[in-house]
């Protein structure tokens, strides 16, 4: 075939990444996230002037300025504790704690009928 076109030959190579080339082994990037996702945060509130709300009370008002910071510095906490856990141990709390809130809920509320039946009778 006499084409005036020539066809390039094009290689591809892939190389193999290990895991702990671009995470650094699960802990730098992991710990770092929710400080980037604060300080982002902090940046448009900032950038926003957002005050809050006037029908706030006042204890409300002096809180919401540190409220963030202990939100995300409480989910930090939170998600080392749980990456740091056996797999099976995070699934067991969170099946206890799923099972004890319905149960608790029950038992108020049939505290709760019991003393309405009281006043009644």
């Amino acid at each position: 075939m006499g084409s005036s076109r020539q066809r390039k030959k094009v290689s591809i190579v892939a190389a193999k990444r290990d895991a702990s080339d671009w995470d650094f082994g699960g802990r730098l990037v992991d710990e770092s996230m929710i400080v980037l996702r604060r300080r982002i945060h902090e940046m448009k509130m900032v950038e926003r002037n957002y005050e809050p709300p006037k029908d706030w009370m006042e204890w409300e008002k002096k809180y919401y300025t540190n409220y963030d910071a202990t939100i995300c510095n409480g989910v930090g906490v939170l998600q080392s504790f749980l990456m740091n856990t056996r797999p099976s141990l995070a699934l067991g709390m969170l099946a206890l704690v799923a099972l004890s809130v319905p149960t608790s809920m029950v038992l108020v509320i049939l505290q709760l009928m019991n003393e309405i039946h009281l006043i009644i009778n």
